[in-house]
C-alpha cells in the first residue's frame, strides 16, 4: 500500500464498556489516583492523571515504563490519554475514557482507543489493547466491587 493510500484511509478504533455499580466520581477517581490505578491494573504509576503532564505507567507483565501523555481531565466525567502505539515508528494512539453516572451508585465506563494504521499490524495492536481496556475495566469493577485485584499473581 503506498503511503498516500494509507493517508486517506480512517485510522483504525475500538470502543469498549463495562457497568460498575460505585458512583461516577467512585469509578473516575480509581482511575486518577495512582495508588488505586496500582490496586487492580498498573504495578505503579508515576503520578496522578492531571491535563499537561506525562505520567509512566509500569505493568506487572513488563519491566519498561511507559510514557502517557495526559491531555484533558474532566472529573468525573472524562479522561483523554495519548500513548506510544505498538507499533515502532507510528504515531501515538489516543485513548478517551468516559464515565457516564447511570444514577448515584452506578457507572457505565467506555473506553475508546483510536490512530493504528489499517495494515496487519495495526489491526493486531488495536485488537491487543482492546483486550487489555476490557480487563483492566474487569479487574476495577472487581476490585471497587469487592476488594479483590484480579492482577495480583497474574505477571509471568
Amino acid at each position: 500500500m503506498s503511503s498516500d493510500a494509507k493517508s486517506d484511509v480512517t485510522p483504525l478504533a475500538f470502543e469498549v464498556q463495562l457497568k460498575i455499580r460505585k458512583p461516577a466520581a467512585e469509578v473516575f477517581d480509581a482511575v486518577v489516583d495512582p495508588k488505586k490505578l496500582s490496586g487492580y491494573f498498573l504495578r505503579e504509576g508515576s503520578g496522578p492523571l492531571i491535563a499537561g503532564t506525562t505520567v509512566l505507567w509500569q505493568f506487572p507483565e513488563f519491566e519498561e515504563r511507559y510514557p502517557v501523555v495526559v491531555r484533558e481531565v474532566v472529573a468525573p466525567e472524562r479522561i483523554v490519554l495519548e500513548w506510544g502505539s505498538a507499533i515502532p515508528g507510528d504515531p501515538d494512539t489516543r485513548v478517551v475514557m468516559t464515565f457516564v453516572a447511570l444514577d448515584a451508585a452506578n457507572t457505565m465506563v467506555k473506553i475508546s482507543e483510536s490512530g493504528w494504521p489499517h495494515t496487519p499490524e495495526g489491526l493486531k495492536a488495536s485488537h491487543g489493547n482492546a483486550g487489555g481496556w476490557m480487563h483492566m475495566m474487569a479487574a476495577m469493577k472487581a476490585y471497587l466491587e469487592y476488594g479483590i485485584n484480579l492482577r495480583e499473581g497474574g505477571a509471568f
